[in-house]
């Protein structure tokens, strides 16, 4: 018989084996979700046919571990890498990353994102003299693109493909309907918060129908990691191979720098956004370990910079600048440090005790915490002094938003290492906090032009 307290005790099981299943070499997100929806599936059967919750998950795990002759069709039926692999590691295909379809679509939108960008150029909108039409568009010319990759992969169904349309066309009106220029304040800010809310887009496309789930937003967490790392990687092997490129033809007399900045920079780093999605999807056995890894390694060294930066201000009695330049990169170190505390909760098992790693997260929570406070009141203080602009006004409401999200982060993980909380808890709270981020962008797009006059 089922009871609260055991269909409660099911899950609990449920959630250990998926976040063991997610640590598994190159097993996607999908496959997971396609694993768990048959693992329920048995254990329904099971319980139907009398068994309770807990001998009813022991028996389906078992024989899916069992790789039994059920599995073995379900692998035919769906013929998935990961079920090849789990299921027919002798007879199937070598498919960890080798599906030329999906390198064939994702570098062909790649050559559609160049294409995209370079396409107001044959109407006379150049970069240099419509510096403001790029400002405004820079992320559509490549997101759209990336959810539209997603929209292929996953086969989403039509009534999410057309809540993505409708989100990206409203966008892009939001975008360019106010009358701005170039050297303007708002649209500066527009330029940076717009990719937010368009980056959220991408992530209801690459979760489909499990975004408004914990897992499908922790799996965009862990995307968006290993996506970032790609691409740092293909930006730096881009910038050897035009360096050589550019020593080569200088050999010869030929300056191949105004070919570098109107066509291989812009469309290098459009394209490579998508190559980087192609990769994660297709060579996720590589990064997955190397991300955990950079995670570990980085998070001691952020820690002990903002305690370092900290006990300085103390000491020193200095105040926080808060010119736009240094604002932009205080928030930037902030983005980067929360950026790290949600890759390590994606990337961690939430079954585990805690452990010197934590509380090494917990120090980087507290300091990160602390300093964003710090800048807080700078930006209070010379918003007193000096008035309201839009950059300190931007300023402010990020930072407000990064403190709700870092303190209470801070006392989950403090009841997680002292014994009183669930890790899962953390989990939560990050992935049902990420649209406040995007909302926040939304309101800078939108309300912060005709609120500063456009200005």
């Amino acid at each position: 018989m089922t009871t609260p307290e055991s269909s409660r005790r099911l899950e609990n099981r449920i959630d250990q084996w998926r976040d063991f299943l997610r640590r598994r070499r190159a097993v996607r997100p999908v496959d997971v979700a396609e694993l768990e929806d048959h693992l329920r599936e048995q254990i329904d059967a099971l319980i139907a046919a009398g068994l309770d919750c807990d001998e009813a998950f022991l028996v389906a795990v078992k024989r899916m571990g069992d790789l039994d002759g059920l599995s073995r069709e379900f692998a035919r039926e769906h013929s998935e890498r990961l079920w090849k692999q789990m299921v027919m590691p002798g007879g199937a295909d070598d498919l960890s990353g080798r599906n030329p379809r999906d390198a064939v679509v994702a570098f062909s939108l790649a050559a559609a994102a160049a294409v995209l960008f370079k396409l107001p150029a044959l109407f006379g909108a150049d970069m240099v003299a419509h510096a403001a039409f790029y400002m405004r568009n820079i992320g559509f010319f490549v997101l759209p693109l990336l959810a539209g990759y997603f929209v292929w992969k996953r086969a989403l169904d039509h009534r999410m493909i057309a809540r993505l349309a409708a989100a990206f066309g409203i966008a892009l009106l939001a975008a360019n309907f106010y009358p701005m220029e170039e050297q303007d304040v708002t649209l500066v800010l527009t330029t940076l918060h717009l990719p937010v809310v368009l980056w959220l887009l991408v992530g209801m496309a690459y979760a489909g129908q499990r975004w408004s789930g914990i897992d499908g937003r922790m799996d965009f967490i862990r995307f968006t990691g290993e996506l970032f790392i790609y691409y740092v990687l293909i930006a730096l092997g881009g910038g050897v191979l035009v360096g050589l490129t550019a020593m080569v033809f200088s050999s010869i007399g030929i300056d191949i720098e105004p070919v570098f900045e109107s066509w291989l920079l812009p469309c290098g780093a459009l394209g490579g956004v998508l190559v980087a999605a192609w990769l994660v999807e297709a060579k996720q056995s590589v990064v997955e370990n190397m991300a955990p890894v950079l995670t570990r390694l980085f998070t001691p060294l952020f820690a002990l910079l903002l305690v370092v930066f900290l006990s300085t201000l103390l000491i020193s009695g200095r105040g926080v600048d808060v010119e736009r330049e240094i604002l932009i990169a205080f928030d930037l170190l902030l983005i980067v440090v929360l950026g790290l505390l949600l890759y390590a909760v994606s990337a961690r098992d939430a079954a585990k005790p805690p452990g010197l790693f934590d509380y090494a997260q917990l120090v980087l929570v507290i300091s990160a915490l602390l300093a964003d406070a710090v800048a807080l009141w700078a930006i209070v203080d010379r918003i007193g002094e000096m008035g309201v602009t839009p950059n300190r006004v931007a300023g402010l409401g990020l930072n407000l938003v990064l403190l709700v999200n870092l303190a209470w982060s801070a006392v989950l993980y403090l009841r997680f290492v002292r014994g009183r909380g669930r890790f899962a808890a953390l989990e939560q709270w990050q992935t049902r906090y990420l649209p406040v981020y995007a909302v926040w962008a939304a309101i800078v797009v939108v309300v912060f032009p005709p609120l500063f006059g456009f200005g």
